[in-house]
C-alpha cells in the first residue's frame, strides 16, 4: 500500500526535518564544546570528518556501523558524558531482562520529553487527566519506572506501582522451572488485584500476558478502567484480538507501546488496531528512528511488507548512537498521516540460527 500523496508531502517534510535534526546533534556531539568523549575518539580514527561529511540521515547510515550495544556493558559512564552537561548528576538506566552485567544507559531529562510528546496521543476520554494510574510492570532500575509516573503526572495523575523482576522469571524458564515462574505472575497478579479492588485507577500499564491474567482475575471495566497502555516485545494479531475483544470487550481502550531505554517509546498507528489487529508503531521522530533492515545487510532497508531486522538510531543531545541493531523483527510499514515516516509492524524477537529465545512475562 502507498502513502497517499498529502501523506507523501508530509514524509518529505519530516525527512527534510530529520535531516536538519541529525546535523544539530552531530554538530553537539562532535564539537570540543559540547561533544561527547566517545564520539570525539570516534572521530580521530573513523576515516571521515563527521562535522563535515554528515549532512543527513542518509549520511549517517552510510558513514556509520552498526553501533557495538556490549560497550553500553562495559564502557565507563564518563565517557557517555556530552561535554555541555559535565558536573550534573544523571540518571543511570538498565536495558533489558537478560542476566549478568547489564547494559546501561545515562540520561538526564530525555524520558521526561519523550513521554512529554507522547502524551497528546491519547484521548482524555480514556485516559482522564486527574485521577490514578496503576503500571504492573518491571520497575527497579529500568526507565520505564519513572517514564510512566512521569506521563501519568504530566497529565494530572498519580501512580501506583507492582514491581516484577524479569530476570528471575527469565531464570526460572530457563531453568525449567515452569511451576515456579507461574507461581511468581500469580504472586504479581494478586498485587494489583488488591489495588485495582481497593483504589479507583482509571489507566492501566502492563505487559499482554500480565494483562490476560488480570483479566482471569477481575472485569477491568467493571472496576472503573478505562484505559489501558500494554507494552511487550511480541503482540501477534490473534494476541491483540483477544486483548481488545475478550478480556477488554471493546469497553476498556487498548494502546500498544513499543519502547525500551535507548528509543523512548513509539505510538502506534490507531488504525492499525482498529482494522486488522495487526499492531504499526512509529519511532519519536527526530529523537529517534527505526529501520527495518536486511538481517544480511543492515544499511539496506527490506522492502514494504516484507521482514526484517530493526534498527534503532538515537539522536538527543543526551544520547547519540548510530545503527543499533535491536534484539527484534519487524515488517516495514508505510508512512501514515499522523506519523509521516516507517513504521515497525507486528514486532517480535529476531532470532538468530541455533538461538534459544526465553520472553518471560513480556
Amino acid at each position: 500500500m502507498s502513502a497517499t500523496a498529502p501523506v507523501a508531502s508530509r514524509a518529505a517534510e519530516a525527512r527534510a526535518a530529520l535531516d536538519a535534526h541529525v546535523r544539530e546533534i552531530v554538530r553537539w556531539h562532535f564539537s570540543a564544546e559540547t561533544g561527547t568523549p566517545v564520539w570525539l575518539e570516534f572521530a580521530k580514527t573513523g576515516g571521515f570528518d563527521p562535522l563535515r561529511d554528515v549532512r543527513g540521515f542518509d549520511d549517517l547510515v552510510a558513514r556509520f556501523p552498526n553501533f557495538d550495544g556490549e560497550r553500553l556493558r562495559r564502557d565507563a559512564h564518563e565517557l557517555w558524558i556530552p561535554r555541555a552537561f559535565a558536573g550534573r548528576p544523571f540518571t543511570v538506566f538498565e536495558t533489558g531482562g537478560t542476566t549478568g552485567m547489564p547494559k546501561q544507559r545515562i540520561g538526564w531529562d530525555d524520558y521526561k520529553r519523550d513521554y512529554e510528546s507522547f502524551s497528546p496521543t491519547l484521548p482524555d476520554a480514556s485516559f482522564p487527566r486527574g485521577g490514578y494510574w496503576l503500571m504492573v510492570g518491571p520497575t527497579g532500575p529500568r526507565r520505564l519506572r519513572l517514564s510512566i509516573e512521569h506521563l501519568a503526572n504530566f497529565r494530572g495523575s498519580s501512580c501506583y506501582f507492582v514491581d516484577l523482576d524479569p530476570r528471575w522469571v527469565k531464570k526460572l524458564i530457563a531453568g525449567g522451572d515452569a511451576e515456579g515462574a507461574r507461581a511468581y505472575m500469580e504472586h504479581v497478579v494478586e498485587q494489583a488485584v488488591v489495588l485495582l479492588k481497593h483504589r479507583k485507577v482509571s489507566v492501566l500499564f502492563t505487559t499482554p500476558k500480565l494483562l490476560e491474567a488480570l483479566g482471569e482475575q477481575v472485569d477491568l471495566a467493571d472496576l472503573g478502567v478505562k484505559g489501558v497502555l500494554c507494552g511487550g516485545t511480541e503482540m501477534a494479531p490473534q494476541m491483540v484480538r483477544f486483548l481488545v475483544e475478550e478480556v477488554l470487550e471493546q469497553r476498556v481502550a487498548f494502546v500498544p507501546v513499543y519502547g525500551n531505554t535507548l528509543m523512548g517509546l513509539a505510538a502506534c498507528d490507531p488504525a492499525s488496531v482498529a482494522g486488522a489487529y495487526s499492531v504499526t508503531y512509529h519511532a519519536p521522530q527526530p529523537w529517534a528512528v527505526l529501520r527495518v533492515t536486511d538481517p544480511l545487510d543492515s544499511k539496506r532497508l527490506v522492502e514494504p511488507g516484507a521482514r526484517g531486522r530493526v534498527e534503532l538510531t538515537t539522536l538527543t543531545k543526551e544520547l547519540f548512537l548510530p545503527r543499533f541493531l535491536e534484539r527484534d523483527d519487524a515488517i516495514r510499514r508505510p508512512p501514515c498521516e499522523r506519523f509521516p515516516w516507517d513504521g515497525v509492524g507486528e514486532i517480535r524477537p529476531f532470532q538468530e540460527e541455533g538461538q534459544k529465545i526465553v520472553e518471560g512475562v513480556y
